[in-house]
This record gives structure tokens, C-alpha cells and sequence, in this order.
């Protein structure tokens, strides 16, 4: 299935492809053009222009509509702000906490999801860990197990960033809100590969840098309508919190929407570049994309499984993700990572609690079978060279 007829329009559109086999969209993306394209076009006009020229303001409602439309919410609920922490750090430091409340979260997470639930103990807050028995593997009869009369929010990733596991965001969403317990996502591993509706979410935050083919620091922070009033911003300015005529009132009165976490000027230029990356990924198909990824998956494992690699997490199904995470056992995954990347491969070296590193792959929908081949095949000459197979 693959999306572009020739190999000159594919590098023409992700130019990365013309030099590098690019392979690391779990970590930070390179550009497609259209979306350098129309970050260059926004700085050009902000050269001519002041940089809130005529339409800027109308192009910024324009993307909240299209954010929306892309996880199943309102505009109203949508603000746009990146990084990930920061809209993670927004719940974490925003809701009315009482000394004694439980969060539940994972501390194998990515570090951005961790952080900002642990620091709550300082607030009295309970802090728990969910331990699924294989890293990243959390389930809904985990999640089930683990709630206790306290527990107030639940923090999970929609993702995890080792072995790729995905979670069933609508299952362990329905059990949270029949609990009446508050759920929190990072969506930052899937948002932009995989389907996700916030339907049973009640807050979200994603940077568009990874599967949204987006810029570095803008994304997406989803506050669901019933919560803007429980949610208190922590972070004011003339943007967020009404000011008529930019004078200071003698009271504070946030906006009704979304708008009001976010407190000043925003990234315009990113925002410009997440829309054009979103449209992007959306022409497509969010369910083609998806479909796309799992057969380079398995393409992939067809060609390692061969040369005696272990893989972790879930192979194949609706857990799985195109992210493969691998090691060998009888080569050094830091001597195979500088072999790629020698011959212009970009992965990622990642470790895991126990201090094991392991090659991580992550293609996108614009990645080929071709592109793979190429990598098992420098793999396998380095196993050779080092008598690993």
C-alpha cells in the first residue's frame, strides 16, 4: 500500500528521503515540505508584515477547528500549545487537589509523563504506580485493580515509548468515568499514527513533533467543556484572562474556551506547521495510515526475526504499533545503532529499566519495504562482521 506512485514524488514531499532513511517518528520528526513550506510562508509575511498580520488570527481558529476534527472534540476545547509536559504539567497543577487524593500513573512512562504527577506529593497528593508484568503493558483490568475510594486521576500514555504497547484508551475511559475518576492522557506515541477519540478522555496533551509530522514545541492540549471550570489556569496573561482595551481589571475572569490555558502569544509559525501536517495525515485517512504502519511492521519483523533479533512488546493486533523496539544477543545494539547511522539510517538508541539498550525503528506511512530491506541488510553484514549470527 503505498501512498505516493513514484519514488521522485515521495522525496519530493518528505525530502528527508532523498539523503537518509529516516526512521525515528517516535522520536522527533523530520519535516514533510508542506509543512516547512508553510512555516517558511508565515515567516515570510511576518518579514513584510507585523507578525499577527490580517489573517493570522482567523488561521489560529482555523486550526483549533481542524485539531478538533482530528480527535473527535470541539474547538472550544482545544488550546494550542506544545510541549507535551506542559500541558501535562497544566492538569497536573491546575485541578483543586485535597490532601489525601490518588493519582495513578505509570513510571515507565516517558519521563514528561511522570514528573509532573510525582511532584503533586508535595500537595498531599498520593502518588501510585501502576506494574504491569511486560514494560508498557497496561490494561484495563490493571487499571481496574489498582483504583481505590481515593483515587482521583488516572495518567497514562495512549502509547508507550520503548516497546510501542497501545493502550485501549476507550476501555480504561468508560471504566474511569463510570468510577467517576478523572483520566489524563498523553497522546504523544500515537496521535497522528493511530485513530484516538477523546470520547471518554478528560484531558489531553500531544506535541506535534513526532507521528503528526509537525514542528518542535505546538500541539494539541484537549481540556473536555465539563472541566474548564474545574481546570484553573496557572499560567495568566492578557491573552487568557479578559482584559478590554489590554488594561488590567480589578478581577480575574478567564475566556470560556480553551483558550484560557493558554496565557500569551503563541508559537504562530508552528501552528501554521501542525496545520499543514494534520491536513496532511488527515487527506490520507487516519485509518489508512494506521493500516499502512502495521504492514510495515510486519514487513519488518520478517526481516529481523531471521537474523535472531529480540523484539519487545506486542507483535501484531490492536495493541501494536509500528514503533519495534529490538536487541540481539550476542551484539552490542550501541555498535549496530552507529552502523545505521553511518550509513544514514535514523533510529533511535533506547535503554530500559534494567540498563539492556536496544535499537528502536519507527517508520511512517511514507517509509517503504525498500527502506527496510536496506536496514536488515547493513544488520545482518554488521551480525556477520561481529560473528553475532
Amino acid at each position: 500500500m503505498n501512498f505516493y506512485p513514484s519514488e521522485d514524488e515521495r522525496r519530493e514531499k518528505f525530502p528527508v528521503c532523498r539523503s537518509k532513511i529516516f526512521l525515528a517518528h517516535a522520536g522527533v520528526t523530520a519535516l514533510p515540505q508542506c509543512v516547512a513550506d508553510a512555516v517558511c510562508a508565515h515567516t515570510q509575511r511576518s518579514a513584510e508584515n507585523p507578525q499577527e498580520f490580517g489573517e493570522v488570527l482567523a488561521d489560529i481558529k482555523d486550526t483549533r477547528r481542524v485539531c478538533a476534527q482530528f480527535i473527535g472534540a470541539h474547538p472550544e476545547e482545544i488550546a494550542l500549545l506544545g510541549p507535551t509536559s506542559l500541558g501535562l504539567s497544566l492538569v497536573a497543577n491546575g485541578l483543586p487537589w485535597e490532601e489525601g487524593d490518588e493519582v495513578l500513573c505509570y513510571k515507565g512512562d516517558y519521563p514528561a509523563n511522570v514528573y509532573p504527577w510525582m511532584e503533586l506529593g508535595r500537595r498531599g497528593v498520593q502518588v501510585r504506580y501502576l506494574e504491569p508484568e511486560r514494560p508498557g503493558e497496561i490494561t484495563v483490568e490493571l487499571v481496574e485493580a489498582a483504583l481505590t475510594s481515593r483515587t482521583r486521576l488516572v495518567a497514562l500514555a495512549s502509547g508507550h515509548f520503548l516497546t510501542g504497547y497501545r493502550i485501549d484508551v476507550d476501555a480504561i475511559g468508560r471504566l474511569l468515568r463510570a468510577r467517576g475518576v478523572l483520566f489524563c492522557l498523553d497522546a504523544i506515541q500515537t496521535l497522528g499514527a493511530f485513530p484516538l477519540s477523546v470520547e471518554h478522555v478528560d484531558f489531553l496533551s500531544a506535541d506535534a513533533h513526532k507521528w503528526m509530522l509537525g514542528p518542535l514545541a505546538i500541539g494539541i492540549v484537549y481540556v473536555a467543556k465539563a472541566h474548564l471550570d474545574l481546570l484553573r489556569p496557572t499560567l495568566l496573561g492578557a491573552w487568557n484572562v479578559r482584559s478590554p482595551h489590554f488594561l488590567a481589571q480589578d478581577t480575574v475572569e478567564f475566556v470560556p474556551t480553551a483558550q484560557r490555558y493558554e496565557p500569551g502569544v503563541l508559537n504562530v509559525a508552528g501552528i501554521y506547521g501542525m496545520r499543514a501536517a494534520l491536513e496532511l495525515i488527515g487527506g490520507h485517512g487516519m485509518s489508512r495510515v494506521a493500516d499502512r504502519l502495521m504492514e510495515l511492521k510486519g514487513h519488518l519483523l520478517d526481516l529481523l526475526d531471521p537474523l535472531g533479533f529480540e523484539v519487545l512488546g506486542p507483535r501484531a493486533g490492536e495493541t501494536a504499533a509500528s514503533t519495534t523496539t529490538f536487541r540481539h544477543p550476542r551484539a552490542e545494539s550501541s555498535a549496530l545503532f552507529a552502523v545505521l547511522e553511518a550509513a544514514g539510517v535514523v533510529c533511535s538508541l533506547r535503554r530500559d529499566r534494567g540498563g539492556r539498550e536496544y535499537l528502536r525503528l519507527s517508520p511512517h506511512f511514507y517509509n517503504t519495504e525498500e527502506e527496510l530491506g536496506r536496514v536488515a541488510a547493513l544488520l545482518g553484514k554488521a551480525l556477520s562482521g561481529a560473528g553475532g549470527d
